[in-house]
């Protein structure tokens, strides 16, 4: 069971999905697998993962009807010239064996490298809409400036902007500016690396609730309307991972996960505005 969400172009999108990042290639296939075998429907890599070749072997493994896996990749920071950015997304449908991606982000926006230019870099994903080889076109860790930046330039709204967001940091800015758009919100490290799981609030809030803490951080999630990815290698985390659609949180329980915020000190990834990718 799951849920979705309504995207700005019609199309839907699972809530609950499954991340890859930090998976090994050789551990991609049986994992993916796995997941699938347990239920998520909503699979999320990149080209910096390297594993997409493995990501599409374990969809094409399962046995599943292409329309019932939505697939997300993200294009890689060494690729946004024009002439490798197509290259590039050739090469990831090729890996993941689709004709077809269902969304593709701007994995980063690099404000200082390319010349700051990443208005070019998306006005060449737009292309690739137009073209029918993509469903859905969207960005990643894109700041209010940035957004602005692009929407002023093509007119065109990403779909979604995936940021880092948990319990230690809300990244109002991103988010609320992101809304303000109509864009979609992806959580990123949805559970603060772990951190968030042995926290004393969130473990009081599970055992009232009676259900892990990693459930209620993803629930917390879900009634803030983030559509979120957790990863995990064990099939009985994975399936925990998916038991968060039978209960809701109380209005004091979520604003007492809300109070862990710390605003830009609790960011445990790199800052949008500076990142020159890697």
């Amino acid at each position: 069971m799951t849920s979705h969400i309504t995207l700005s172009n019609g199309t839907t999108i699972p809530q609950l999905g499954f991340g890859t990042f930090k998976i090994a290639p050789e551990d991609a296939v049986e994992t993916v697998s796995t997941a699938l075998d347990v239920g998520f429907r909503h699979i999320d890599t990149a080209q910096g993962y390297q594993n997409e070749a493995e990501v599409g072997e374990a969809i094409a493994n399962s046995g599943l009807a292409r329309e019932e896996v939505y697939v997300t990749s993200k294009l890689g920071n060494y690729v946004h010239p024009r002439d490798d950015l197509l290259r590039s997304f050739d090469e990831t449908l090729e890996k993941l064996r689709l004709d077809k991606l269902d969304l593709f982000l701007m994995h980063w926006p690099l404000p200082t490298r390319y010349d700051g230019d990443f208005v070019s870099t998306w006005k060449v994903m737009l292309e690739l809409v137009e073209d029918g080889r993509l469903t859905s076109a969207g960005v990643s860790n894109f700041e209010p400036a940035h957004l602005a930046k692009i929407i002023d330039a093509t007119g065109v709204t990403p779909v979604v902007n995936q940021i880092e967001l948990h319990p230690y940091f809300h990244n109002d800015d991103a988010r609320r500016a992101s809304q303000s758009h109509g864009i979609a919100v992806e959580a990123w490290g949805p559970l603060a690396k772990g951190e968030a799981l042995r926290d004393a609030v969130v473990g009081e809030i599970a055992a009232e609730v009676d259900r892990a803490a990693s459930q209620v951080v993803l629930r917390w999630h879900l009634q803030r309307g983030n559509i979120i990815f957790p990863k995990s290698m064990h099939r009985e985390r994975m399936v925990e991972n998916m038991q968060i659609f039978d209960f809701e949180l109380t209005d004091g329980q979520i604003a007492r996960i809300d109070s862990l915020d710390k605003g830009a000190d609790g960011r445990q990834g790199p800052n949008p505005n500076t990142f020159a990718g890697m």
